[in-house]
């Protein structure tokens, strides 16, 4: 097969739903698929992404060191590629060795020991790659010809990897998996929209950030990009790799593979562990300066009943059957003294007061915590119709980085904002992003950011006391208000003339249409 065009991998920089070379790319992989459950099948693709990722780094980076061996380079050093942070990969185990052997019966155990040979060459990875390619109900000829696929594009040489190409290919596949199984995948990946926009709003440029139920890493992959796309600016300093230390937990063990393989594609390090944060919170101690989430809307089995007098719980006890503010408190808990969190709850969370959350709602608005809500657009999910919304909470409302914003919440009306992308799914555009994001920066006072404005229909900057006249409903619709119309030239009278005659002529047509349809009957024989 042939290369992949430069033109074509330039031309198609998005991230977004609809794309050019990430598409086509993922067409052909799922042709391949068979009969094999997109739950199955997302694991064989990532992990030949995975290896054909870090096999042409490793090649960049050996023919680098072979042309400075009289410099003293060593080509046979793993510490010379770790150094540059760039995986070992053993000779069995790099994608020419893998390339050449593609049509083999035996191709499924060669990949399995490619597989094993890089983890245990970089302990980092343990535990972390699919190994299960010689499993009989994987077609080895699919096998084969997804490795010529894959082998096609060039994912980790040194101008793809600037332009992310990999990174870009990954997300896009991680999306259409997710898409493809439906509310099980949605488990794994949040829309990259929403990650942006959580992301764009709350600007982590350096400090802890944290995701307790952190999917595939998205959260962080984000995180990431904002710093290296700010790293010359806003305070930060230049220091896009080391400003930001990354803690998460995941509870599924398979997602936790695929959360690990995210980050590494891209040489992000991060301590992200494996368990329940509930019932086995791995990062007990952490304090974030930044939280991210999207946990699972209204999750019924999370043993809350077990939890009841959990430290945790200190604006109320959360019901045992629905863990959002379950989630909500463990995220307070584990804010920094000046840290802010911004995650996706269901609409439910903003009015419910079922089982107590109505009471527990009430003790965090009284805490003043609670920063900023945002209302979102539906069809944003893969996972979900459920209408969603954006928490936004802030521990110190006083502190230095922002005007003192004590006493105040800012509503956000986004539902009709983003555009459909395919029959039934919506994402959120970079300019929503914008100015959904810019309308926080300015109510916080921020530097550069503008001035803020209530605009009916949109935003509204409220008290508590007018939180406290809505029963502490938090829904941004009862704050906002309507959309003011724009003034028209026209005058009422006249209006209503017009309306009448264009009522009138729409009767006339209806009641000509109606004798139509009866003779019609008629001719029927059902006059």
């Amino acid at each position: 097969m042939a290369r992949l065009s430069k033109k074509k991998v330039e031309t198609s920089n998005r991230t977004g739903a609809n794309l050019g070379f990430e598409a086509q790319l993922w067409q052909t992989a799922n042709t391949l698929r068979g009969t094999m459950d997109a739950a199955e099948y997302k694991h064989v693709v990532l992990g030949l992404i995975f290896l054909k990722f870090i096999s042409d780094a490793f090649e960049e980076q050996r023919a680098r060191l072979i042309a400075e061996q009289d410099q003293g380079a060593d080509p046979e050093d793993p510490d010379e590629y770790r150094a540059v942070n760039v995986f070992w990969v053993p000779a069995e185990a790099r994608w020419k060795n893998i390339r050449d052997n593609a049509k083999q019966p035996s191709i499924g155990e060669i990949v399995d020991k490619a597989m094993e040979a890089v983890e245990r060459d970089n302990p980092s990875l343990k535990g972390v790659l699919p190994k299960d390619y010689a499993r009989p109900n994987l077609d080895k000829q699919r096998l084969g010809r997804l490795i010529d696929l894959i082998s096609a594009i060039g994912l980790g040489e040194s101008e793809n990897r600037s332009k992310d190409v990999l990174g870009r290919v990954y997300e896009y596949f991680l999306g259409q998996f997710a898409s493809a199984e439906g509310k099980k995948g949605g488990e794994f990946y949040t829309p990259r929209c929403i990650v942006q926009l959580l992301v764009e709003m709350l600007e982590p440029y350096k400090g802890r950030v944290y995701d307790p139920c952190c999917g595939s890493g998205g959260m962080f992959v984000q995180s990431v990009k904002f710093l290296e796309a700010h790293s010359t600016g806003n305070g930060n300093g230049g220091r896009a790799k080391s400003a930001i230390s990354i803690y998460g937990q995941e509870s599924n063990f398979t997602t936790w593979r695929l959360a690990r393989m995210n980050l590494a594609i891209r040489g992000i390090e991060g301590k992200i562990e494996c368990g329940d944060s509930f019932h086995n919170d791995l990062h007990p101690d952490l304090k974030a300066d930044f939280i991210l989430a999207n946990p699972p809307f209204n999750l019924k089995d999370w043993g809350g009943e077990l939890l009841r007098e959990d430290k945790r719980w200190k604006y109320g006890i959360p019901p045992a059957n629905n863990a959002n503010f379950a989630w909500v408190q463990h995220m307070i808990y584990h804010l920094a003294p000046t840290g802010v969190a911004g995650f996706v709850l269901a609409n439910g969370s903003m009015s419910s007061n079922t089982s107590g959350e109505g009471e527990i709602r009430k003790n965090i608005i009284e805490a003043d915590l609670v920063d900023c809500m945002v209302a979102l657009p539906g069809q944003l999910f893969y996972s979900t119709q459920i209408p969603a919304c954006l928490w936004f909470l802030a521990r110190d409302k006083k502190n230095n980085r922002f005007r003192d914003r004590r006493g105040e919440v800012l509503f956000i009306d986004a539902r009709k904002m983003g555009r459909m992308v395919d029959r039934v799914h919506r994402e959120l555009t970079d300019e929503d992003i914008k100015k959904i994001a810019g309308t926080y920066h300015a109510w916080r006072g921020e530097k550069d950011a503008g001035e803020y404005h209530d605009i009916p229909g949109f935003c509204k900057s409220a008290t508590l006391e007018e939180i406290r006249q809505q029963g502490y409903v938090l829904t941004p619709g009862r704050y906002v208000g309507a959309e003011v119309l724009e003034d028209e030239d026209e005058e009422f009278d006249q209006k209503m003339a017009r309306l009448v005659a264009q009522l009138r002529e729409q009767q006339a047509e209806a009641a000509k249409l109606d004798a139509a349809i009866a003779r019609n009957l008629e001719e029927l024989g059902y006059g």
